[in-house]
């Protein structure tokens, strides 16, 4: 597999995040959730390759910083060295969460990438650097990073259901996710057993679908997540841990 296939394959996984649910009297309410700082590790299987992704999320004064980094192991990491490596802060929202900080450095792939914004919902505008080009967008309704939109969805699973659509800064593009609920079903990952509900997103004009297996009992905490492309499995990634952190 090339090098920029490989990259193609993990970064769609870099839109995972595993947030642990619990109630936690110290640290911040996410719009009537209850955030438990955390690390995460996911095994992602690619046919015969493999990543890593591991995730944290840590609270500050008023929200939370999640933190993303994906990385080939294996036969993966012989082709390739790098590694992607996103940050999100995100504040509670009366519809779920806020983007206020986004950055992301890609050393995976070999044309680099490298992006920081921040979203002023005053202004209604992006402004930062991509490449280290200065950009500046104009917002026109509620937009997610890469990091955030997962919390986003966590947030609408536990009142009532996603949306039909949630509009995602891409770097450098909006994209519009078509997401549906796909039903229920047992999934089995090195960290347990578990019966997970089926969120399935697909960009509009994109032939990648992506389903999140998510578990009430983990406040929809995605364990188990699958990408097809024209009817074939391309990619499964399954919850190997998570380790709560102390606040």
């Amino acid at each position: 597999m090339k090098t920029a296939t490989l990259r193609r394959q993990l970064l769609p996984v870099a839109l995972i995040c595993l947030p642990l649910m619990a109630a936690a009297e110290d640290v911040p309410a996410l719009a009537g959730l209850a955030l438990t700082p955390y690390s995460a590790e996911y095994t992602v299987k690619i046919s015969v390759l493999s990543g890593r992704l591991t995730t944290e999320l840590r609270p500050l004064a008023n929200g939370f910083e999640a933190t993303h980094i994906i990385e080939p192991s294996g036969l993966a990491s012989v082709l390739k060295s790098g590694e992607i490596n996103e940050q999100s802060r995100f504040t509670p929202s009366a519809d779920g969460v806020r983007a206020t900080w986004y950055r992301s450095e890609d050393s995976l792939s070999s044309d680099e990438t490298r992006a920081e914004v921040t979203f002023d919902w005053s202004a209604n505008e992006i402004s930062g650097t991509v490449n280290d080009e200065d950009v500046r967008i104009v917002l026109d309704g509620i937009v997610h990073d890469r990091v955030a939109i997962q919390y986003q969805l966590m947030h609408d699973l536990q009142n009532g259901g996603p949306d039909e659509r949630y509009v995602l800064f891409d770097i450098d593009e909006f994209k519009t996710l078509v997401v549906r609920n796909v039903g229920e079903r047992q999934v089995s990952t090195p960290a347990g057993d578990y019966t997970a509900v089926g969120i399935q997103h697909q960009a509009e004009n994109s032939s990648r679908i992506t389903t999140w297996w998510c578990v009430e009992e983990l406040g929809y905490l995605p364990v188990v997540i699958e990408q097809h492309r024209k009817g074939k499995l391309r990619m499964r990634a399954e919850l190997n841990s998570y380790t709560a952190l102390a606040t």
